[in-house]
């Protein structure tokens, strides 16, 4: 992977920031894509060296997309793999039906679904062109089995499994096209919106109901990514790979599905 080139969308926290690192440590340039996260993702860009890069665009833009392609083809005359983290979700109990309006699946599918897509169509071309290029799409597990923060959420994650596999195929043997389904991921978004006490008492609990006794965090995540990405594994594409610590091996209900997402 030394001296390749990456796009990772929401690259400047979280799981994105997780993979930018495991990449720059393998001599990979990054484009850390933000839409909010400035500060991060330049404190980020700076800290792996390397000449990776923040750029801002938001994604859920298709011109933005071909912008943030031609960007890291500009910069470094080539474009090798693609990581399309960024997302979004609303939390309504799957109980509550008028908990969602037409317009939560619109705004939740054109990030996670739609955008993902952009992303592929804008950097197919100059992947197509490299000897190793392959894509890492970051679904859930929800998307898998009906569960997370809301019926809108799992949808739209179910419906970029299934384009995974589409991709995989239309753009093989070129470009290899894979997803990651995490379940629970302990990011920062929790540690802010619980405080530190909170999230830890979070993870205790998660870990409590994983046949691994863990609660995922963002590395454990970035790692499976980074495998699906490294050219050693050429034989792999149109595969999905759950990362949940094993949640999904329960099937006596004594773990109830929770939020994924």
């Amino acid at each position: 992977m030394q001296g390749g080139v990456a796009i990772v969308t929401g690259g400047g926290t979280g799981i994105g920031a997780a993979v930018v690192r495991r990449l720059a440590a393998r001599g990979v340039r990054c484009v850390i894509n933000y839409a909010h996260s400035q500060a991060e993702a330049e404190a980020l860009a700076a800290e792996v060296g390397n000449g990776s890069v923040a750029v801002r665009a938001d994604i859920a833009d298709d011109a933005e997309c071909r912008k943030l392609a031609a960007a890291a083809v500009d910069s470094f005359g080539r474009l090798d793999f693609l990581v399309n983290n960024a997302g979004r979700t609303k939390h309504v109990a799957h109980e509550d039906l008028d908990g969602l309006e037409a317009e939560d699946f619109i705004d939740i599918y054109r990030l996670n679904t739609i955008a993902a897509f952009q992303m592929v169509r804008a950097c197919a071309p100059a992947m197509r062109e490299g000897p190793m290029s392959a894509v890492v799409n970051v679904a859930s597990i929800a998307g898998l089995h009906g569960v997370g923060s809301s019926i809108a959420y799992a949808a739209s994650k179910g419906a970029l499994i299934t384009m995974t596999q589409s991709l995989a195929r239309v753009l093989a043997p070129s470009v290899r096209v894979n997803a990651v389904a995490p379940g629970y991921v302990g990011t920062g978004w929790f540690e802010k919106a619980l405080g530190q006490e909170g999230k830890a008492k979070l993870d205790r609990n998660i870990a409590a109901r994983t046949p691994m006794a863990m609660a995922p965090q963002a590395e454990d995540i970035a790692g499976p990514i980074e495998m699906l990405l490294d050219p050693a594994n050429r034989a792999i594409t149109g595969e999905v790979l759950r990362v949940d610590a094993g949640f999904h091996l329960d099937t006596g209900g004594s773990r109830r599905p929770g939020r994924a997402g």
